[in-house]
């Protein structure tokens, strides 16, 4: 899974012809770090179809304000460059791939 940063994340994220899940994470948050492998196996079901990448929260504070992220760990969808979902804490699997899935298929 890529890690973007503050720099690239206008490339990465906005610029992407696929649809991307942003993980907003931070190193001291349990919850992200339990959520991470779900993650990296949901990364290899959806390559070439979407992309999910993960954000260090703690260092990387302008994306987190312009996105309004306050909690850890937000999972924001984004598609065309435009944000379409956010959910803000740990989901089941089940859930985050509705979120993947909505944004393919609108």
């Amino acid at each position: 899974m890529l890690n973007v940063t503050d720099a690239t994340f206008a490339e990465e994220v906005l610029g992407s012809d696929l649809p991307v899940l942003v993980d907003f994470w931070a190193e001291w948050c349990p919850p992200c770090h339990r959520l991470s492998p779900v993650l990296d196996e949901l990364a290899a079901e959806y390559e070439g179809r979407a992309r999910i990448v993960k954000i260090d929260s703690d260092t990387n504070p302008e994306t987190v304000r312009a996105y309004g992220v306050m909690s850890m760990p937000t999972l924001s969808m984004f598609r065309g460059g435009e944000l379409v979902s956010q959910v803000v804490g740990a989901r089941p699997r089940a859930q985050l791939r509705a979120q993947i899935d909505g944004a393919l298929t609108t």
